[in-house]
């Protein structure tokens, strides 16, 4: 898959050695709403800001819902695809060093879940804001030990209670380190948001590739 297959923006890090950001916006979103977020989160690191494929609500979305909200698992399975080797490709075309990290919020939050189980060892790390699982049944995936990061809003009205339990429970049973917090909080990204997945990518991820690439080690 090339490069042409998703609209996207490339910012470069200070820091070309750092494992980059893929930023996957929210329904109706854009590739540049996040990009602040990652940014603030990050600020030596290289972006890769990604744009769904579908229209929606004046912006995009990536991956389909039935009229009942429910996600489409066809849709989802065959677009994941397609966003795996496009962030395959965009690796290789501007050879980053490490594999991404993924920073989604809903919308984008549940397609880098569906990254996750769909292609392991493509992301090195993941946060998922406000996400759901997207599938009932999740394939038969094993991950990698991956950190992964859920954070879900008690005041939440777009998703049910439970939704991010169910998430955490399935990527651990697939071998992924997860953290699950809940906040009191609603869908939209907050201070606290911000402040819980900051610590977590200093403790979790980033003290990873500074031990990597410390003398003697391969």
């Amino acid at each position: 898959m090339t490069l042409q297959s998703h609209v996207h923006l490339l910012i470069p890090g200070a820091d070309p050695t750092a494992a980059p950001f893929v930023v996957l916006h929210g329904s109706g979103g854009s590739e540049h709403d996040l990009v602040p977020l990652a940014a603030e989160l990050a600020p030596t690191v290289t972006i890769l800001a990604v744009r769904g494929t579908l229209p929606f609500e004046g912006g995009n979305a990536f991956f389909q819902r039935f009229a009942d909200r429910s996600i489409d698992e066809a849709d989802i399975s065959e677009r994941s695809l397609v966003l795996a080797d496009f962030i395959g490709s965009a690796a290789s075309h501007h050879k980053f060093t490490r594999a991404s990290i993924a920073l989604g919020f809903s919308n984008g939050a549940i397609m880098a879940a569906a990254l996750l189980l769909m292609r392991p060892g493509l992301l090195s790390a993941a946060v998922l804001l406000r996400p759901l699982s997207p599938f009932l049944h999740d394939p038969p995936a094993r991950i990698p030990a991956t950190p992964v990061i859920i954070i879900d809003g008690a005041k939440d009205s777009r998703r049910s209670p439970g939704d991010g339990h169910l998430l955490a429970e399935r990527l651990a049973h697939a071998g992924a380190r997860v953290s699950h917090h809940v906040l009191p909080v609603g869908h939209s990204i907050t201070a606290l948001d911000r402040q819980l997945v900051s610590k977590w990518l200093a403790t979790e991820v980033f003290v990873q590739d500074r031990t990597s690439c410390a003398p003697g080690k391969e």
